[in-house]
């Protein structure tokens, strides 16, 4: 019996000896983590080296291209969505100076969306009671006003960079969400 209590002992001295030789050995942000959360070492270094993710979305068009559709055009928020099943593209915008934005809701203007990775240009589709998908009444500041241009086949892709043009109007580099 006194063997065993003996080789008990020894064997447990030996395992604290062999786990502090080890942790000698890690580095320290691995064994800081493992002592300050319990665990495994790999738990230990992924949370170590896990990046922050901000919870703000940077805004599109910072600094001189927001300040030229808004002093340019009078217009802001200008933002494209593939929507329906990716059937369908929309496009919106918030006017901030009616004057200025009256040349995007031009009934005689023909806006085109042009993907030049896909290499095609969609137009707004034009229904037989309702006519072309888009708000062509005289802008009002402070609203919000929509355009839909069809993609049939599905070839402009979320993530896409594509250009918006309204007669003189060109809104370049707009990612699809």
């Amino acid at each position: 019996m006194m063997v065993r209590t003996v080789g008990a002992v020894l064997l447990s001295g030996l395992c604290a000896a062999t786990s502090a030789l080890a942790e000698s050995a890690l580095p320290t942000s691995v064994t800081t983590a493992t002592a300050a959360h319990p665990g495994t070492a790999a738990s230990a270094n992924r949370s170590a080296h896990a990046k922050k993710v901000s919870p703000y979305k940077p805004e599109p068009f910072a600094g001189r291209a927001g300040t030229y559709y808004r002093m340019v055009w009078g217009v802001d928020l200008l933002s494209v969505k593939w929507a329906e099943s990716g059937e369908v593209i929309r496009f919106t915008y918030r006017v901030l100076e009616a004057d200025k934005a009256r040349a995007l809701n031009d009934k005689k203007l023909e806006p085109m969306l042009v993907d030049p990775q896909a290499g095609v240009s969609l137009a707004i589709p034009s229904m037989e009671n309702v006519g072309q998908l888009r708000q062509s009444s005289p802008p009002e500041e402070g609203k919000s006003y929509w355009m839909v241009f069809s993609n049939k086949g599905r070839h402009v892709k979320r993530g896409d960079h594509v250009n918006v043009v309204i007669g003189t109007f060109h809104a370049n580099g707009l990612v699809i969400d």
